[in-house]
């Protein structure tokens, strides 16, 4: 008769499972709580403790940590000395191994889980049993997900046995599953010390989808999902639309980071790769899609757009008449969805906005490597705002200065922002100096028809003054820039002669 070990923390299926099992002559073997589900429930299981003749101790702590569960699923039934010393020993081989773990990722997402709580939810034995058998695969099949009960069954009803690939695939999968749990605990304590450069950093994630393909078709591309936390395309909802793509996810979480900085006031982006190609804020949705659109009614075409309101009836409308590809909001009214619904392509997602649980830090990969930094978390209360200049600018100016930078801190460097009435008027992205990425944004500007009054935005300081007087040309009035350069007040210079105020923050956002 062969012997099969059950002990789970998710139940979902085990009862049905178990049945099956009993159909193909396998004594089941079990411990706690799962003994007595399998017990009320008239399945014949037999406790761990009868196998070991060792009771459970120390609160449960102590009962599959045996070498006769071990050595049951570690005996290679095709040598000699393994299976002599296994009669010797009276230790009898178990074929099949169905674990899952106790709940720590749950446990510590508890906003009063204690200590002792968590460490009573590390689990032990049950990721022993897991490794003990995924080792001894060519004979022993082993199961860490319910998802895989079906297809386990039906290779025994057929062949009597699981295939040796099938043993294969899902030793792989128990690897990755403690490997994952192992990080997660890792992760845990290494936050709680205030460690930020570990000796070794395990990163893990859970698959969400494969997508189409990724940044280009010849690309194959998946998206896996991490901790959860607000503003997050990993854990926002698709309500309606095609699948997403590689792009789509990155623009998505460009937009996202942008609407993060405006707390309740009224926002709305447009992201065309990755940068904002405009932004606008009013005191209703409605007026911040109309700012938007307009600050760059081209190429806002096949772009995605986030707002921080819920998307109602009136700015739905206006929204079907341009292509977008994706609209990211808190919500949707029941006539916006109606009426955003009738594009068959477009995505409608909502997102959560809480702040809470956001990572400390940010991950990029390189060749052979990751780079990791605090996430750029400075936000605009905590510029210093230094006046350098003999002209201070009104407060109309400084509303639509300070609006300015918390565009340009997303935008890629060099980066120049333009703003007028709390909306984009020009962006300068991505240039390998600052006067080419200032005269696309006042260029931007000019054709739209901008001309006086416009406030200008730098992601790092001016090392020369040439920007200042190119501005000066198109009509800005205003600029906010972190200063900081040897050559200061060349450009403090310039804008006291030409008539504009100028605004220091201290504060240097580039991004590459």
């Amino acid at each position: 008769m062969k012997k099969a070990l059950i002990s789970v923390s998710n139940k979902e299926g085990v009862l049905n499972f178990a049945k099956q099992l009993l159909s193909f002559n396998y004594e089941i073997i079990s411990t706690g709580g799962t003994y007595k589900l399998l017990q009320e429930n008239g399945i014949p299981v037999k406790m761990v403790e009868e196998v070991t003749g060792f009771p459970e101790i120390m609160d449960g702590r102590v009962k599959t940590l045996h070498p006769k569960v071990h050595g049951g699923l570690l005996c290679l039934r095709n040598n000699a000395k393994h299976v002599r010393q296994a009669k010797e020993n009276q230790i009898a081989p178990i074929d099949l191994v169905v674990v899952n773990l106790y709940p720590f990722k749950e446990t510590i997402a508890k906003e009063t889980v204690t200590l002792d709580e968590v460490i009573e939810n590390i689990d032990i034995g049950g990721p022993s049993m897991l490794r003990s058998a995924a080792k001894n695969h060519l004979f022993v099949t082993v199961v860490c997900d319910t998802a895989d009960y079906p297809k386990v069954i039906e290779e025994i009803s057929i062949h009597g046995d699981t295939t040796f690939e099938t043993r294969q695939q899902l030793a792989a999968k128990a690897f990755r599953h403690t490997a994952a749990y192992d990080a997660t605990i890792a992760a845990y304590f290494t936050a709680q010390l205030g460690e930020n450069e570990p000796e070794n950093l395990t990163l893990t994630f859970t698959k969400k989808q494969t997508l189409r393909y990724g940044e280009n078709p010849h690309q194959k591309a998946s998206f896996y999902s991490g901790k959860e936390q607000g503003f997050s395309m990993a854990f926002a909802q698709q309500l309606h639309g095609k699948e997403l793509s590689y792009n789509n996810i990155q623009d998505g979480d460009a937009a996202l980071n942008i609407v993060k900085e405006f707390e309740d006031e009224p926002v709305m982006v447009a992201i065309k790769h990755k940068n904002p190609c405009g932004v606008g804020i009013g005191e209703s949705v409605e007026e911040a899609w109309h700012r938007c659109y307009e600050a760059d009614p081209v190429s806002i075409f096949g772009g995605i757009v986030a707002t921080n309101q819920t998307i109602d009836e009136n700015t739905a409308e206006l929204m079907k008449n341009v292509f977008l590809e994706i609209i990211l909001a808190p919500n949707f009214t029941e006539n916006a969805l109606k009426i955003l619904t009738a594009k068959k392509n477009i995505r409608l997602m909502t997102f959560e906005r809480a702040r809470i649980k956001e990572d400390k830090n940010l991950f990029l990969s390189v060749n052979g490597g990751v780079l990791i930094q605090e996430t750029d978390s400075l936000v605009a209360q905590d510029y210093s705002y230094n006046v350098v200049t003999e002209k201070a600018p009104s407060e109309a100016e400084m509303h639509d200065l300070i609006f300015a930078m918390k565009v340009c801190k997303h935008v890629k460097s060099n980066a120049i922002t333009l703003a007028k009435g709390l909306r984009t008027v020009g962006v300068g992205a991505g240039q390998m100096n600052r006067v080419g990425a200032a005269n696309i944004a006042l260029e931007q500007a000019k054709k739209a028809g901008f001309a006086n009054g416009i406030a200008l935005a730098s992601d790092a300081f001016f090392p020369f003054d040439d920007v200042v007087r190119m501005a000066k040309e198109y009509g800005v009035t205003a600029i906010i820039q972190p200063g900081g350069s040897l050559r200061d007040e060349d450009s403090i210079k310039a804008c006291n002669e030409l008539g504009i105020s100028m605004v220091f923050t201290g504060v240097r956002h580039f991004k590459h």
